[in-house]
């Protein structure tokens, strides 16, 4: 992702400038383990040093427009005693993409020391929008706290330039410094391993867990979860869809009708039959005779689906993101960067690579696969295919001699001649602007050539001299004339929405074509429209008997519990529900904080015929009453005989009942019921917090 232009703070950049010494000395120790060497025992008796001595207070986090994944605002204060990661990112930005796993790996690592806070600081309008991010949260599987940075106030506060930007703070509240772009995981890691290690030391770190509710537990499951691209293949009857966050590849009739899934719906790498075959967040699709290729975006792999054995293999990619830019190699052995579309011309596979902002090619039948045009850096320039530049490749088409490519961090549309000694031009969008401008230059604007405006198109399709496109930022899909460039809104009233009269759209991006029928991704709507081309009538395709897959098998365990209390024995009688009460004794001059909801998850331990399966694993909002008194009831299976219940409760709790510094309390009690007639009618429980 671009610089962003901004004020940067002087005494920040001092302190990014340390913290990047620091970030060499850790280098330094994990290549030379040995030359920080010492005796065990005169490692127990010294205090560790300070990693980040003399560092000015961190900048408040007020100034967003909302939260997300948390019950209510969270300040640094709150944070005290937490070692703080704040996540300078921007939903579209596929760099950004790439900083999740490695946040997801320190989050786990560091459970009870590390809290992210995601700072959302847009650089499209629509991604301004709070329920916009909540859905890319959602679809990226985002589980720590986001503020929507909507002005831009956080960003400014704390010196940003760029997407992605780390910013780490000490559990003291202090500033300690900043890492920008992506493949940071192992100074990170260090760094904080040093932090978490020096506070504790001091008895300034606060281990206490922190449970945060997730935007994800509010969404009830669909048939399609956030689908990415689709695939007509008209002689056959056959309508390909990447169902993205099911992991899984869907295929219907044209009308519907539900014909295969291909992958178990589980995310994971791994070769077979469909019903075991797993993906990772697919997206585009090329058929060529009877194989269906794949790109397997987030496996950073393209998969090769025979539809006459139904057998997935991988063709190119190792599972792993390409760290460094190259330009190509074996199949087998070479890693590739997000591959997010596939577009297939006379034998060539050609592959937009989005990481790179490339477009690869690999000749069918042969072991080699590699660039094919764009140098790499991130813009919008014009020219032969080895001095090019595109920004995010994420759509893809052709009609035999030209590919058609969505260049959505660029908001433009490009032509790329299939031949090595051709050249990329524009259609659409702007263009050779300096300094990287291009990349700011966006809109909803109908007009011809240079003068059109775009806002992050990610889909479209050619047919007879026209070109369909997603403009997925602004909700609608448009059409250009490839004689006149003329970008002209073809059905979308621009509103995100659901509607079908007028039509609406929530981030289209991908569309295919049979006869007169164009079929749209409607993302974040999980569902599939159908326009008509000739009338512009549009109807949601349901495909029948489609149903999302297993969910993962639940984590039956209280692993997050700062307290597991084992009690007794119950005996309880039969019935619908087990009324419980709770009684939870907080220390001094505390209460539970009444902005932020009580909330329990329900497991099970062994195997159990007592709780209704469907209450297992999700959680739930308790009641509490006015003396404090928290309600939970517990759905039981009509017959059912007994279970080991695990009842977590997850509650925050602050002096005085006030929301400043808040901690967050995690019970879980492990109750072994038995039904019985003459058991008791509700279950009381206790805990006491210190």
């Amino acid at each position: 992702m671009r610089l962003f232009s901004t004020v940067f703070l002087r005494s920040l950049f001092v302190c990014s400038l340390m913290f990047f010494t620091a970030q060499s000395v850790f280098a330094q120790k994990a290549a030379d383990p040995a030359a920080d060497k010492t005796e065990p025992a005169a490692e127990k008796s010294e205090a560790p040093a300070n990693p980040f001595p003399d560092r000015p207070k961190a900048p408040p986090l007020e100034g967003g427009v909302g939260w997300l994944n948390t019950s209510g605002e969270i300040s640094m204060q709150d944070l005290r005693g937490k070692v703080v990661l704040l996540d300078f990112w921007t939903y579209c930005c596929i760099n950004c993409m790439h900083v999740l796993p490695d946040l997801d790996y320190l989050e786990k690592k560091y459970d009870k020391e590390l809290v992210v806070i995601g700072v959302h600081s847009a650089k499209f309008d629509n991604e301004k929008e709070t329920e916009n991010i909540r859905q890319a949260i959602v679809r990226y599987e985002i589980e720590h706290p986001v503020i929507n940075d909507a002005n831009m106030t956080v960003w400014q506060k704390f010196g940003v330039r760029a997407w992605p930007t780390v910013v780490l703070v000490d559990p003291e509240g202090n500033y300690c410094g900043y890492l920008s772009g992506e493949g940071n995981r192992e100074v990170l890691d260090q760094v904080i391993g040093d932090l978490v290690e020096y506070h504790k030391f001091k008895g300034t770190l606060d281990e206490t867990p922190i449970d945060f509710a997730l935007e994800k537990e509010k969404q009830k499951p669909t048939p399609l979860k956030y689908p990415g691209k689709i695939l007509a293949d008209t002689e056959n009857d056959r309508l390909y869809i990447s169902d993205s966050n099911h992991n899984r590849i869907v295929v219907s009739t044209l009308d519907g009708q539900l014909v295969d899934t291909i992958g178990d719906g589980q995310l994971g790498l791994k070769d077979g039959d469909y019903q075991s075959a797993q993906f990772d967040h697919p997206q585009g699709m090329e058929l060529v005779d009877t194989t269906l290729y794949v790109a397997d975006t987030e496996n950073h792999a393209i998969r090769a689906v025979d539809l006459k054995t139904k057998k997935v293999t991988t063709l190119s990619g190792t599972g792993e993101q390409a760290r460094t830019r190259v330009s190509g190699g074996p199949l087998a052995t070479t890693a590739l960067n997000s591959p997010w579309t596939l577009c297939h011309v006379n034998g060539t596979l050609f592959i937009a690579m989005a990481g790179p902002h490339q477009i690869w090619s690999h000749e069918l039948g042969s072991q080699r696969i590699g660039v094919f045009s764009g140098t790499g850096r991130e813009d919008i320039t014009d020219g032969a295919h080895d001095a090019s530049a595109f920004a995010q490749t994420s759509g893809m088409t052709t009609d035999g001699k030209y590919l058609y490519v969505c260049d959505s961090e660029g908001s433009s549309v490009r032509k790329i001649d299939t031949d090595p000694k051709g050249k990329v031009t524009t259609v659409v969008g702007t263009h050779d602007l300096p300094r990287g401008r291009a990349l700011f230059e966006f809109g909803d604007v109908d007009a011809i050539g240079d003068d059109a405006r775009l806002q992050h198109p990610l889909g479209v399709v050619y047919r007879d001299g026209k070109l369909f496109v997603a403009d997925t930022y602004n909700h609608k899909i448009k059409q250009i004339d490839l004689k006149t460039r003329q970008l002209s809104s073809w059905i979308g009233d621009g509103k995100r929405g659901k509607g079908l009269e007028p039509i609406q759209f929530s981030e289209p991006t991908g569309l295919t074509l049979s006869g007169k029928k164009l079929f749209i991704t409607d993302t974040n709507n999980h569902r599939i429209l159908v326009a008509d081309i000739e009338t512009k009538a549009v109807s949601e395709l349901t495909i029948k008997g489609l149903k999302p897959p297993a969910p993962p098998k639940a984590n039956h365990t209280a692993a997050k519990a700062q307290e597991v209390i084992d009690v007794q024995p119950q005996s309880i009688k039969p019935g619908k529900q087990l009324p419980v009460s709770i009684a939870i004794t907080l220390p001094e001059e505390f209460k539970l904080n009444p902005l932020a909801p009580v909330t329990y998850r329900l497991n099970v331990e062994g195997d159990q015929t007592l709780i209704a399966a469907e209450s297992l694993g999700a959680r739930e909002e308790a009641t509490v009453t006015k003396d404090g008194q928290v309600k939970v009831a517990v759905p039981l299976q009509s017959g059912g005989g007994k279970a080991t219940l695990l009842l977590t409760l997850s509650y925050n709790y602050c002096r005085d009942g006030k929301s400043g510094v808040c901690k967050i309390g995690v019970t879980t009690w492990k109750i072994p019921l038995t039904l019985a007639e003459t058991g008791s009618s509700d279950l009381k429980l206790s805990a006491t917090v210190k």
